[in-house]
């Protein structure tokens, strides 16, 4: 692998990077230690440790949930107290057959089930919009479908889904990293007194809390992205595939990977029905004389080149996300084994597909939060504005880090707009050492990257924004999918 198909974001530690098989396993914790984390009385006690953790840090960090208080309360259902007044009342004989059920449920769901699970209700003006931009897309440049001021980019529904996320893992430190532009005038990475107590940064927080990966983020530091390595979750993919099929627009510059086909299972050998009428001497191992190998010498053999396979492809989505907790506290959405959070998408932001580096994220969100972006669209010059140009050039520079060049798909149309402007010229000029980038390349993802931008910054009048949508907890965020 050439050094520039791997991400510059890429871990520095080289053994948190996946090896040659690109091996994305989930860390699972032994289940005694994961029942009693998720005990009642285990959320209790963790719940304190965390508060008093966040209390301690609390000066230097935001909390895990990305704001600044020190106090986590316990995800404590009604159906908690029933079980433990039923366990008290019974003299404690209710909980002898429960764990027992632990490892078969854990097998059932892992066989038979799925990492999320998701719930949502019928936006029916959603879903048209939905498909009628699917279908233009196709044929036409980025720019001429869906311009900055297009009516298509104004928000008239916002869906909501509730994606239930499971793991195997308790509580650990994310593996967190921080970009900053060199575009602004400072680019120290460390912020200034008047930024010192913002919590905008940490707007993206509770997804990674609320499925026990802690993110420990420096007051001190004011980054444009956010982004996170790990610890790996199966259901990260399964999410972000997710909220790219119920976007109610896609911008594809990649194509998707192909499926692989699974081999079919091997038939069972039938079993013997009488071993114990077997002599014993069948079941004594016996030394045997080495047949001589039919096969060349291992030093002929050692001459060929090994081949190892290629590393699989990664895609990315981009796209205008809002959380909320499932009911109303943020504890509630971190329950045992899985979290539980209210996803919002907007139909007049479309989602963005980009071809993916090698070493590139698990997941990153910008900083700007929905409300800072309503801003410019109401006082600081709209889309027309320097406001709007400097949040474009941030996510452009950053994404000029992850994407694969050569697999960028330019839709023709807008590859000839660009010949016949005089862009190719400076195009070439920007391409990354060692990286071969198609005229047009560049032009198209930074047409993306306005086209989302604008429909984030013109739904700031929108009735079912401001119904729905929690502005604080809502922005750009970006996820690594297969």
């Amino acid at each position: 692998m050439s050094p520039s198909q791997v991400s510059e974001l890429g871990p520095v530690d080289p053994s948190s990077l996946p090896g040659e098989h690109w091996d994305e396993t989930e860390s699972k914790a032994p289940w005694i230690v994961r029942k009693l984390a998720g005990s009642l009385t285990g959320r209790v006690v963790m719940s304190s440790y965390e508060s008093f953790r966040a209390a301690g840090t609390s000066v230097l960090c935001l909390s895990p949930w990305g704001d600044s208080s020190p106090l986590l309360l316990p995800c404590i259902r009604f159906r908690d107290l029933v079980m433990h007044a039923v366990i008290a009342g019974t003299g404690g004989m209710a909980a002898v057959a429960a764990p027992v059920m632990g490892p078969v449920s854990d097998a059932v769901v892992s066989s038979f089930g799925d990492t999320i699970v998701v719930e949502m209700g019928l936006h029916a003006g959603f879903d048209v919009g939905s498909k009628i931009a699917d279908d233009l897309i196709i044929e036409k440049s980025i720019k001429a479908v869906i311009p900055t001021h297009s009516s298509r980019l104004h928000t008239t529904s916002v869906k909501t889904l509730l994606v239930t996320l499971k793991y195997k893992h308790t509580m650990s430190d994310a593996s967190l990293g921080f970009f900053r532009s060199s575009l602004h005038k400072d680019p120290s990475l460390f912020a200034t007194v008047k930024d010192y107590l913002a919590v905008e940064k940490g707007w993206f927080s509770p997804y990674l809390f609320a499925s026990n990966r802690r993110p420990v983020i420096p007051r001190t530091m004011q980054p444009d992205v956010i982004f996170c390595h790990g610890p790996f979750l199966a259901g990260d993919y399964q999410v972000g595939e997710k909220l790219l099929q119920e976007s109610a627009a896609i911008v594809h510059l990649c194509e998707a990977p192909p499926q692989v086909e699974l081999p079919p299972p091997a038939a069972e050998k039938p079993k013997d029905p009488y071993p114990k009428y077997r002599p014993i001497s069948n079941f004594i191992a016996r030394h045997r004389t080495p047949e001589p190998p039919s096969t060349p010498p291992a030093e002929s053999a050692s001459e060929a080149p090994t081949i190892l396979p290629s590393p699989p492809e990664r895609r990315m989505v981009m796209l205008l996300l809002g959380l909320k907790p499932h009911r109303t506290l943020w504890s509630t959405s971190h329950r045992p084994d899985e979290s539980v959070i209210n996803y919002m998408l907007l139909n007049g932001c479309p989602a963005v597909v980009l071809p993916a580096k090698q070493g590139c994220p698990l997941v990153a969100w910008d900083t700007i939060t929905l409300e800072q972006l309503h801003k410019i669209g109401k006082s600081e010059g709209g889309v027309d504005g320097t406001k709007f140009k400097g949040v474009v050039d941030v996510l452009f520079e950053y994404l000029s880090l992850c994407v694969d060049w050569s697999r960028i798909i330019v839709p023709r149309d807008l590859e000839d707009d660009v010949r016949q402007e005089g862009d190719s010229e400076k195009v070439a000029s920007n391409n990354v050492e060692g990286e071969n980038v198609e005229p047009g390349s560049k032009h198209a993802v930074r047409s993306a990257i306005e086209v989302l931008v604008a429909g984030a910054v013109r739904s700031w009048d929108s009735k079912a924004v401001k119904e729905d949508v929690d502005l604080d907890r809502a922005g750009i965020a970006i996820f690594r999918i297969p």
